[in-house]
């Protein structure tokens, strides 16, 4: 647990955890110095009871007036709640600060993580784990800051029970540990409910994450219903997994209750009838364990609670530390090379994690500056994986890549993707204008850049519209036809200006008009930079200065 904790909190927040401990510490001892006024209260009323606190002020010459007491008791109520209220506004701060950081720090590892490690997670468990799991930790953090005040409250409470009744205070304390022992099973149940829950919460995601990309399938095939089952099934489970958890939840808070009233009753008949208290003793004790008995609850609780979120905590820290791990390293800034001669993969090997063979074994390969070149070959031949190296997005593990040819550092290398824009076969468009979408490309593209570029790439359809550039496209560009989204992408990658234009499998799910269309554009945009055309067969490869051929990651052709 305070592993866990630590890893939550950070280093940076650590002094805003010092002043919630310290506004913590206060709230106890006022609460505390509020119970012990008890004792010289139940004196004023009644002279002829006596007690240990009220013999203490007396020999200090404090007044024992009943207006005396009662102001006091307003002034620490008083400062209780406004102690409370910065308590409670500093826990909240931490949570959101440290959940806040969490998500950031996940993200930016995401981000800045290679590329061949971000293949391993799937795109429902990232969006799982950065949302559910993240918020979970959250509340797992908010649980620890709310077991920890009813920590610190219990113990000021008992600090005042030991100066009113210390016999009567040691037994419920005693009784408290034994509850808390006594509750371990209960909390190492909640962890495995909360794995349940976490699992429950990925399925869900996945579920619904591939149902909403494939409507239009799911449609189209009369697959409504199952698509429904599916849904209300993972809904199901994660009803289920919640509800048995609040059974646990449940179960405990009733023993809690049932077991407190019947240790009250027998400490209060203990010391009456054997230890001889009196009532100003009895009753601040009564008044104690009234406060105490709620605290302890809710200190067992919390620690269950966090229980139940530890393996969303886990799951967060795992991802956190395997994207941290395949960060591409910290590099000085390097120009971008200048593509003049030729682009060149010398003796290129790839191997990815799990697999027998490599993706790209040994290729060696060079292409004019200005070249069309196409690359063919079967479903997992290493065409896009020797697009990826020849683009700069992932570093080969023996060989190297030439600008005319002078080997890329990593440096460079990652310099040279800014030199590089590909079109990939899923659109990757946002839910706004196009002007919006292009800009992605080149933020600082003015109106003249950006006209230009769709005249580049087929896409007048753009300039007809009332709004012109100014046009919503809709969630993915769905008021979009499927050639004008990637006559989009190629006009958003027009904008770059790049070097070298990629195109992976860009027109595979395209009538043959709109792929017509995008090979007109490529024919007006030959000469002006490298193009590498991914495809098995079509409009686009006709086009090319030379077709290369890829079989199981050989180059035979």
């Amino acid at each position: 647990m305070t592993a866990s904790l630590l890893r939550l909190i950070g280093p940076g927040l650590r002094a805003q955890a010092g002043v919630l401990v310290a506004l913590m510490a206060a709230s106890g001892l006022t609460e505390s110095i509020g119970v012990m006024l008890l004792v010289p209260l139940l004196t004023a009323i009644e002279p002829n009871q006596t007690g240990a606190i009220s013999g203490a002020l007396a020999e200090l010459g404090l007044s024992l007036s009943l207006g005396g007491m009662l102001a006091v008791f307003v002034l620490l109520v008083t400062a209780r709640g406004l102690i409370n209220l910065a308590r409670n506004r500093a826990a909240l701060r931490l949570e959101l600060t440290a959940v806040e950081g969490l998500r950031g720090r996940a993200w930016r590892g995401i981000l800045d993580a290679d590329w061949r490690a971000l293949g391993s997670i799937r795109q429902a468990d990232g969006a799982n784990l950065l949302i559910d799991n993240i918020d979970r930790a959250g509340y797992g953090m908010n649980q620890v800051v709310a077991g920890l005040a009813a920590g610190i409250t219990l113990s000021g409470l008992a600090l005042a029970g030991l100066a009113v009744a210390p016999v009567v205070t040691l037994g419920a304390g005693l009784g408290g540990i034994l509850v808390l022992l006594a509750y371990r099973g209960l909390r190492q149940r909640a962890a495995a409910l909360g794995e349940r829950l976490g699992l429950a919460y990925q399925t869900m995601h996945r579920s619904i994450g591939e149902s909403l990309g494939a409507l239009r399938t799911i449609k189209s095939l009369g697959g409504e219903a199952r698509a429904e089952a599916s849904a209300l099934a993972g809904f199901a489970s994660l009803r289920e997994a919640s509800l048995s958890y609040q059974r646990v939840v449940g179960v405990g808070q009733f023993a809690l209750q049932a077991g407190g009233a019947i240790v009250l009753a027998g400490l209060v008949w203990l010391g009456v009838q054997r230890w001889g208290l009196g009532a100003t003793a009895i009753l601040p004790v009564v008044a104690l364990f009234a406060r105490a008995l709620p605290l302890l609850g809710s200190l067992q609780e919390n620690w269950q609670n966090f229980e139940h979120t530890r393996p969303a905590i886990t799951a967060v820290f795992a991802l956190i530390d395997q994207v941290e791990a395949a960060r591409e390293p910290e590099l000085p800034l390097s120009a971008p090379p200048d593509l003049r001669r030729a682009i060149a993969l010398s003796a290129i090997t790839v191997r990815h994690e799990g697999a027998e063979k490599p993706a790209l074994d040994a290729i060696t390969l060079t292409v004019p500056a200005r070249a069309l070149i196409a690359l063919t070959g079967a479903s997992g031949a290493g065409k896009s994986t020797l697009a990826d190296v020849r683009g700069g997005l992932i570093s080969p593990d023996a060989g190297s890549l030439l600008i005319d040819g002078t080997p890329l550092d990593a440096a460079q290398r990652r310099a040279w993707r800014s030199q590089v824009a590909y079109v990939q076969q899923d659109p990757a468009l946002l839910a706004d204008t196009v002007r919006a979408n292009l800009l992605w490309a080149a933020p600082a593209a003015d109106q003249t850049r950006i006209m230009a570029a769709l005249r580049d790439a087929a896409c007048q359809f753009v300039f007809g519209w009332p709004q012109g550039i100014d046009t919503p496209i809709g969630d993915g560009g769905r008021a979009l036809s499927g050639g004008e989204r990637q006559r989009l992408m190629l006009a958003r990658a027009l904008l770059r200006d790049p070097a070298l234009l990629i195109l992976d499998e860009a027109t595979s799910a395209l009538d043959a008009e709109n792929e017509a269309l995008i090979a007109q554009a490529l024919a007006g945009l030959k000469g002006r930079m490298a193009i590498l055309i991914i495809a098995h067969r079509g409009a686009l490869t006709a086009l090319a200065d030379r077709t290369y051929r890829l079989d199981q990651g050989k180059l035979v052709s």
